[in-house]
């Protein structure tokens, strides 16, 4: 029985339960001093770094060049559809059906019903631009994927130097409103879960966006080294999102570090399989263009640079989560030495490794779906669809990217353990090892009295 004399003096007893373990779930316990020079000494370096490389490749803005009015490098201006009527198709369609006959080919069952249906013939008013108030007709084919409705804005393409009839057409709706409105929702409920965290991981994400927008894609089109800027522009999306939404703490700089690791993994990995396979990066009619307009563009190096880019995100989340847990296992036991604080942490990763890669393949696999619906539809065996190159770059973006991220979980782990571990006494952990008994005692005291 422990006796008076060695209890401390009696305090007011805490609000609701007493419990011996009360800091699981508050802010992580500081570090010692010493352990902190160490983890600046790393960090700052690096951050220096950083903003070293933003100021040195800083583009300064997007080079200008000639509209090809092809794609998305068009002049487009804002339309409103003011009148939409029914009229035979065989009156405004040029389309013939061929001379046999034959409809038995997609191109001769088109031109059937577009000579046999009813077409819609749709007036468009220019809402913006020089020509603000001028009108044009445009026709929509009845099996178009997209119809036209009175009242209903559109993105209208401008081509200078047609005849003025045909200077302007319809090539997209305006979606601006239900964008901003699910924009709205989606801030609304990341303040409302989150609270502050969730209005640091906002302004975390504006940060992101404008360093993708004003430094990376204007570096890129000046000519700068795609992985380079990628790099450059990673690291600087990582420290702002981790420092805004975790605080300048020695957990978030552990996670730091283990995601530039991983990062450096992942670009080391990209660079040799994107070289051994022979991916050039230009698949589509979009990275044409884009090699079209910007021919010094190094499309493999693109290619490169937005897998260390789209890796990143989920890496954050796989390196901040796997510090936190080894931070609270520390608080939990003070006493697990490294080893047992990488066993338990491992652990958890496992779980974690198993969900995230499964996320990432997942999420490739949606965005290209409609291209594996065509191999499927042209019976492709499996090794000839992943030869092909568009397939691919999918392959290796999506394997790289899963090293990438099953590799951070141990790295992650073993430096958290080894430098939570590292603490001596007098830091945050030590000093919250020793309230535990402090308040058993007080509870026995009260029991006993």
């Amino acid at each position: 029985m422990t006796s008076p004399q060695s209890d401390p003096a009696p305090q007011p007893p805490p609000q609701g339960h007493s419990h011996g373990h009360t800091h699981s779930h508050g802010p992580a316990a500081p570090v010692s001093k010493h352990l902190r020079k160490v983890i600046a000494a790393v960090v700052i370096p690096f951050a220096t770094a950083v903003v070293v490389g933003l100021i040195a490749f800083w583009p300064g803005g997007v080079p200008d060049h000639e509209r090809t009015g092809v794609g998305f490098d068009r002049q487009t201006q804002d339309g409103k559809v003011v009148q939409v009527v029914k009229v035979d198709c065989a009156d405004v369609n040029a389309a013939q059906v061929p001379p046999t006959g034959d409809t038995s080919t997609p191109s001769g069952r088109e031109a059937v019903n577009e000579q046999e249906g009813e077409c819609a013939k749709a007036t468009i008013e220019v809402a913006s631009g020089d020509d603000k108030g001028r009108k044009f007709v445009e026709v929509v084919q009845p099996d178009a994927p997209r119809q036209l409705k009175e009242g209903q804005g559109v993105v209208v393409a401008y081509a200078p130097d047609a005849p003025r009839d045909l200077q302007y057409s319809v090539t997209d709706v305006n979606r601006k409103i239900p964008m901003a409105l699910l924009a709205g929702i989606f801030a609304l409920a990341v303040v409302l879960v989150g609270r502050l965290r969730g209005v640091m991981a906002l302004v975390a994400l504006v940060v992101s966006f404008a360093v993708l927008t004003l430094f990376i894609l204007p570096a890129i089109l000046q000519g700068s080294n795609p992985l380079v800027v990628a790099v450059i522009g990673a690291s600087a999306i990582m420290l702002a999102a981790l420092y805004l939404c975790h605080g300048v703490t020695a957990r978030t700089s552990v996670a730091v570090v283990g995601t530039l690791i991983s990062l450096l993994l992942i670009g080391l990995l990209g660079s040799l399989f994107i070289g051994w396979a022979n991916l050039s990066g230009n698949t589509d009619d979009n990275t044409g263009l884009i090699h079209g307009l910007y021919p010094d563009i190094d499309m493999s190096g693109l290619l490169l640079a937005g897998i260390i880019i789209g890796s990143l995100g989920v890496l954050d989340d796989v390196t901040v989560t796997q510090t936190s847990a080894v931070w609270e296992l520390h608080q939990a036991d003070p006493e697990m030495g490294w080893k047992g604080l990488y066993r338990a942490g491992i652990r958890i990763g496992r779980d974690h490794i198993a969900s995230v890669v499964n996320t990432l393949v997942l999420a490739y696999a949606g965005a290209a779906l409609p291209l594996l619906l065509l191999f499927s539809i042209a019976q492709s065996s499996v090794g000839t669809v992943a030869n092909s190159e568009l397939v691919a770059e999918e392959i290796v973006r999506t394997l790289v990217g899963s090293i990438g991220l099953v590799a951070s979980v141990p790295v992650t782990t073993v430096l958290a353990a080894l430098v939570v571990s590292a603490d001596r006494p007098g830091s945050g952990g030590a000093q919250t090892a020793t309230a535990a008994p402090a308040r058993t005692g007080r509870g026995r005291r009260r029991k006993t009295g």
